[in-house]
């Protein structure tokens, strides 16, 4: 285990042949999406290894310095802009050793994926995108990606067609949705191909939501 990285995960029941990795929001922890995983239905779900990291405890500026855990600090309300880039690369290797540690126990990076809400999207896809292997996936829900211009030189040829599928609420407070669709548009102009879903919800998650992102693992992960 990465050293200041704890996890909650539930092993496969069966052989394993798959892994995800769901990085939670600001101030949440791995279990916030832990009870996730029944309602996904997944056809290889035997198979699959799930794994909820949380994130390490730091002082977030936005909030007064108060400590919690955060893949990042946040500096100021321009959520594109102000943010600590450096703390997004760091969380980034974390989550690549967090990758090769399923490398090691024989599953292919290319059954690998990356779920994350809010800043947990943002570190799914920065580090994704920029991942020297194939990952499976990558779900970006109620994200920005502030790294987008870092991308144009550090985006990996392995995972230029790898699937990403953003949602984001219409009605977010948190993070307008015009962050996101400014993330999206980024990545579309630098040729990735992004399956975009929009919901009547505010900075969280709702039922179509959940059953659009079990049709997208469900294409994904298809030995069951």
């Amino acid at each position: 285990m990465p050293a200041d990285l704890t996890m909650i995960d539930i092993p496969p029941t069966s052989m394993h042949k798959y892994s995800v990795i769901w990085l939670h929001g600001l101030g949440a922890d791995g279990h916030d999406f832990e009870g996730i995983v029944p309602d996904l239905h997944l056809a290889a779900a035997a198979h699959v290894h799930f794994i909820f990291p949380n994130a390490p405890v730091q002082p977030v500026t936005i909030n007064g310095g108060m400590k919690m855990r955060a893949w990042y600090d946040i500096l100021g309300m321009t959520l594109e802009t102000d943010v600590d880039v450096a703390g997004i690369y760091r969380s980034t290797g974390l989550i690549e050793r967090l990758i090769q540690q399923e490398i090691d126990k024989g599953i292919p990076s290319r059954h690998i994926l990356l779920a994350g809400f809010s800043q947990g999207g943002v570190i799914a896809l920065h580090a994704g995108l920029r991942y020297p292997k194939p990952l499976a996936g990558i779900v970006a829900l109620s994200a920005c990606l502030p790294t987008v211009e870092q991308l144009k030189a550090e985006g990996s040829s392995a995972n230029y067609t790898t699937p990403i599928f953003m949602a984001h609420g219409i009605l977010d407070a948190v993070i307008a949705i015009e962050h996101a669709k400014a993330a999206l548009d980024g990545l579309e102009a630098l040729g990735y191909h992004v399956k975009w879903h929009d919901y009547l919800m505010e900075h969280s998650v709702c039922i179509e939501e959940i059953q659009h992102i079990s049709a997208f693992i469900n294409a994904i992960f298809t030995e069951a």
